[in-house]
């Protein structure tokens, strides 16, 4: 599962040239559920990036601590949860990397999955919105995850579903068929990614300095023979 986001400074206009901001990207060094984050979704024809409240709330939903941050992209045709906002309201979450946490004799590993090329990541996500009073709104929002490719599934069984750049605005416009848009619901190739091992300092969602993001060891790469 995607537990927690890197998200740094990332150069959105380059991958997507006619992306809209609604408001600055939103940096963390340690993102955890619950939280605001950015999200791009289409308005008006338009993509946007806006901020959005990390863990699914639709309108019936009356526990907080129940919303949840990510919906499982076999379940997404089933669930009350996410099937109305799977076929309207798609989203991207732009990001830097992905915290994991491998099981070890003695402790958890913290580990951060990125591209290869330390690129950015948009992240597949569904949303909706809650009308708060007749003029006023909140939105939320979950991450859509996919089995782990091979490579990285000794770190983590699920991982977020990575939309291409090209893919895009497919995967945000309603009008695209169900089956296409849950056609781009893959893992990842396994040459795309890697991941390396950071401080455990990650561990607690309160550290918010850079070096949670630091490797403290080499990028394990889809060509390793273990990780």
């Amino acid at each position: 599962m995607a537990g927690r986001l890197f998200i740094p400074p990332l150069d959105l206009a380059r991958l997507l040239p006619d992306l809209c901001h609604d408001a600055p990207l939103i940096t963390a060094a340690n993102l955890s559920p619950r939280r605001p984050v950015s999200q791009i979704r289409l308005e008006g024809g338009a993509a946007r990036l806006s901020p959005v409240f990390w863990g699914l709330t639709p309108p019936w939903l009356t526990v907080l601590d129940h919303a949840p941050h990510c919906a499982r992209a076999e379940s997404l045709g089933s669930r009350r949860m996410f099937h109305e906002a799977f076929a309207a309201r798609r989203s991207l979450v732009p990001v830097g990397g992905v915290y994991v946490w491998k099981p070890q004799p003695r402790f958890k590993q913290p580990f951060l999955v990125t591209r290869v090329d330390r690129g950015p990541l948009l992240l597949a996500g569904l949303w909706c919105r809650y009308h708060t009073s007749l003029s006023e709104h909140a939105d939320s929002m979950a991450l859509i995850t996919v089995p782990a490719a091979a490579p990285l599934a000794p770190l983590s069984d699920r991982l977020p579903a990575l939309i291409a750049a090209e893919d895009a605005a497919c995967w945000l416009d309603p009008q695209t068929p169900l089956p296409t848009a849950k056609a781009l619901l893959r893992p990842a190739p396994g040459e795309l990614l890697g991941a390396f091992p950071v401080s455990r300092r990650v561990n607690d969602p309160k550290n918010q300095d850079p070096a949670c993001a630091h490797p403290t060891g080499p990028m394990l790469r889809w060509s390793d023979q273990e990780i």
